[in-house]
């Protein structure tokens, strides 16, 4: 028989939990309902976790596809850093990474604290013993489907070596989720051609180069910012500090664009009358650009995944952050990311 996906959840972490999370799960086992294949291990305190259990219809699920684990201790997003890395232990986070490295899961996910969430993993995981530094890869729309982007915060500064890593990582990240599409890698950078750039980033880029000879992935080359969406690749690299500000200016055009053309569509009555002619082409423009689709940013490079759901999302995106773990194993990203690392083993 083959084993169940196991995905081990934080249910107290980041605003209105575990509301969001229970109602979540709820989501994810009403779309999976003829599938028995994976099961769910809820973290945090087990009389509120149960009490929403019921209040949403899914307390029967509970030793089928559904295992609450008690943990009376919550990672506070009020504290420092930091303290709050101090009083982790025994949390309903702390508790549902070291559930993964026993075994007992195969992926974590949590909304709580990102930076606590990173360094409680990283000292519970550890990193895969040929890789630095950890990343932080989210998954953005493209022209025609998904980008993975990395590192989107988790490191200020970078060497060529570590956007190597993030290559291979995130190449291997794309393959496990979408299995029928080959990883096309491109370097964020001021300019598409081969002289633009920093030192730092050509050595990265001729590496790259040699390794796209391996078959895991095609260097596709340097990436300008208002590409990154075109869909001409679909891995797109950068340190983290760079990396966080694209990010957050992607975010706030796609707010601002929404924003602006409700406004301008319900301006006056005609333009409220052409709003019922356009209404499905709106429908789908909205839902291309719902963050919520997105949700669910994955540490990469540790011994194990662990994704971080953004912490003020609603059930809807936590719900996607839960099928992206799922996704994410059912995939077999770790195997993925040894065949992509495998080559440091003949340095």
């Amino acid at each position: 028989m083959k084993k169940k996906i196991s995905i081990a959840i934080d249910a107290m972490g980041g605003e209105d939990s575990p509301n969001k999370t229970i109602e979540g799960i709820k989501i994810f086992l009403d779309k999976n309902k003829t599938n028995n294949d994976f099961i769910i291990n809820i973290f945090g305190k087990e009389h509120l976790i149960n009490e929403k259990l019921k209040k949403n219809n899914i307390f029967s699920y509970v030793d089928q596809s559904i295992k609450v684990i008690n943990s009376d201790k919550v990672v506070s997003d009020e504290e420092s850093p930091m303290k709050a890395v101090k009083n982790s232990k025994d949390t309903s986070m702390w508790n549902c990474i070291q559930h993964q490295l026993e075994g007992k899961s195969d992926i974590s996910l949590s909304a709580g604290n990102t930076g606590v969430l990173l360094v409680v993993s990283r000292m519970i995981l550890k990193m895969i013993s040929q890789v630095s530094k950890p990343a932080l890869a989210g998954l953005w729309p493209n022209q025609n489907g998904v980008n993975v982007v990395l590192d989107l915060g988790a490191n200020i500064e970078c060497s060529d070596q570590n956007l190597i890593d993030f290559a291979q990582l995130g190449s291997a990240l794309f393959r496990s989720l979408f299995p029928n599409e080959k990883p096309k890698v491109s370097l964020l950078n001021v300019g598409s051609e081969e002289i633009k750039g920093t030192e730092m980033l050509k050595s990265a880029s001729k590496k790259l180069r040699e390794l796209s000879n391996e078959d895991n992935f095609i260097y596709k080359g340097y990436i300008e910012g208002n590409n990154i969406m075109s869909g001409e690749s679909n891995v797109i690299v950068t340190d983290g500090f760079t990396g966080n500000i694209a990010l957050k200016t992607a975010e706030g055009t796609a707010k601002f664009i929404t924003k602006n053309l409700k406004i301008s569509l319900t301006k006056n009555f005609i333009t409220k009358l052409s709003l019922i002619f356009s209404y499905f082409s709106l429908k789908k423009f909205r839902e291309k650009l719902d963050p919520r689709k997105y949700n669910g940013a994955i540490f990469l490079g540790l011994n194990g995944p662990v994704v971080k759901s953004h912490g003020g999302i609603d059930a809807i995106g936590f719900y996607h952050s839960i099928d992206l773990c799922y996704k994410i194993i059912k995939g077999d990203l770790m195997t993925q990311i040894k065949k992509n690392l495998k080559h440091l083993n003949r340095a």
